[in-house]
């Protein structure tokens, strides 16, 4: 808990940040749009047609869709921007909406006594309809404050700091503390700025000064308090660190504190993890030098990046390909090979696999009709899974695509009677699993490498050789064991890292 708390002040001010910024542009944006709307309805329609289908699109999907476009136009792909973009979206709606409904709906009488007593259109507005539509417009930003402070717990894939990443991270670590702070804090957050905007509002309606200045004063803090990580940031603008990225899983989050501590103890540079990124967008990062370093794996590189058939992938040549093509078509480099494959595999409860006489994917084959299988998010959309189908002729019955840290849950409770794993995941052993042979060898090997971007490969030359000092120190089963430690004995991912280096260094 301790641990999980300290942690609080940077992810809130970073979260907080976000929302403000966002909504402060949102409101800005919204409410001059919803005007004009009201006075030329010709524009009503498309206006609002596109905020609507712009609130359709899945949150994350968005947020991920910021990625490519920001990449494709030159500017920062991942972290603070396209979070702050796909976020300001999102808010436009419901101000938009209802600062148009709010003034449509004005007696008209109302408006007819203005022009008589000759005010003009902006007075009018100014003196007149604003006022009458306050109420019904801070409706609307209400509503979008507490949309844009859920909807930026998602922001955390796409490598923007904030309240997500104990939501993200304690799901895939099933750290249940993580989560419920995480949630706690965001709708705890979510409480005050309504809160506050609602304070604001009774303020001016009742014309009391000191609620209105109470109110602004509230805002006031929470910018200064959001204001902190940017402060700090440029007040160590001198201090250059190393940024390693990690997936969205726990052994991603062991590796990082594994490589971010060699560099800081061998190569003595700061060095600074970013977790929970997406599969593409972490590779994207590096290409594009936004990260320095993070641990991919040679299967996912060969399929996915290299596009290479995964069928009958060996080992070695694998390996030799990656090194020598990434550094050709992206300017990536790999450091070093940690000495273990954490390879897809099918896992299933060892019980129903003994009774109906599966070992291998083969046997897999003429059952597959009858079960269910449960997968992560992308694996259906993989090749490697395209492959299995088509070497194996697999049919399941049902797939189903879930959060990685409940796969094991489903299976367990027999929600599904397959699942997609990891070859070195802790709880295959803990649940007592059948992992299922690749017979014919439709999925490649998939070592683990540490990718470096060109820029440090060119410019750290003390931290390119720190990482080469992990060249073969891990193997399956020690990575096991580490998994386990964090997913079933409740480690955090940091002190697990911390330990195997102290190991390492004896």
């Amino acid at each position: 808990m301790k641990e999980q708390l300290a942690l609080l002040p940077r992810y809130l001010a970073a979260h907080l940040g976000l929302t403000l910024v966002a909504l402060a542009l949102g409101v800005a944006v919204s409410v001059p749009l919803g005007v004009l709307v009201t006075r030329s309805r010709r524009l009503e329609g498309p206006v609002l047609g596109v905020a609507s289908v712009v609130q359709t699109i899945p949150s994350l999907a968005l947020l991920a869709f910021m990625v490519p476009v920001l990449a494709a136009l030159g500017a920062r792909s991942i972290g603070y921007l396209p979070a702050l973009i796909g976020l300001f979206l999102y808010s436009l709606l419901p101000v938009l909406r209802n600062t148009a409904a709010g003034l449509s709906g004005l007696d008209p009488a109302v408006i007819e006594a203005a022009r008589g007593v000759g005010m003009t259109p902006r007075e009018q507005l100014r003196r007149v309809e604003l006022p009458l539509a306050l109420p019904v417009i801070v409706a609307g930003v209400r509503t979008a404050a507490v949309l844009t402070v859920g909807t930026a717990t998602l922001s955390t894939p796409v490598g923007a700091p904030s309240l997500g990443d104990y939501i993200f991270s304690g799901l895939q670590t099933r750290n249940t503390t993580a989560v419920l702070i995480g949630c706690v804090a965001s709708a705890g957050l979510a409480l005050v700025l309504d809160g506050l905007v609602r304070g604001l509002l009774a303020g001016v309606t009742r014309h009391s000064r000191r609620l209105v200045l109470l109110c602004l004063g509230g805002f006031a803090g929470l910018a200064v308090f959001a204001a902190t990580p940017v402060v700090r940031a440029l007040l160590a603008r001198d201090q250059v660190s190393i940024t390693v990225g990690a997936k969205t899983f726990t052994e991603q989050y062991i590796l990082a504190g594994i490589v971010a501590g060699r560099i800081e103890r061998a190569a003595g540079v700061p060095a600074r993890t970013l977790g929970s990124l997406g599969s593409t967008v972490v590779f994207d990062a590096l290409k594009s030098g936004e990260i320095d370093v993070y641990v991919d794996y040679s299967g996912t590189l060969w399929a996915n990046v290299l596009r290479r058939s995964t069928e009958s992938a060996d080992r070695a040549s694998v390996l030799a390909t990656v090194e020598r093509e990434l550094p050709d078509r992206y300017n990536v480099h790999v450091a070093a090979a940690l000495g273990f494959e954490n390879t897809y595999a099918l896992a299933m409860r060892r019980p129903e696999a003994e009774r109906l006489g599966i070992r291998r994917i083969s046997d897999l084959g003429a059952r597959a009709r009858s079960l269910r299988v449960g997968g992560d998010y992308e694996i259906f959309q993989r090749p490697e899974w395209r492959a299995l189908e088509r070497v194996y002729g697999l049919a399941f019955r049902e797939a189903r695509s879930m959060d990685p840290s409940l796969l094991y849950e489903a299976l367990r409770a027999e929600q599904v009677d397959v699942i997609t794993a990891f070859s070195t995941d802790g709880r295959i052993i803990v649940d007592d699993l059948a992992l299922l042979e690749d017979d014919r060898r439709a999925i490649p090997p998939y070592d683990a490498l540490v990718l470096v971007s060109d820029r440090l490969a060119r410019t750290r030359p003390e931290v390119l050789e720190a990482l080469r000092g992990l060249s073969g120190t891990i193997d399956a089963e020690k990575m096991r064991r580490m998994n386990a430690a964090v997913d079933e004995k409740k480690g955090s991912p940091a002190a697990v890292a911390a330990r195997f280096l102290d190991e390492l260094r004896r």
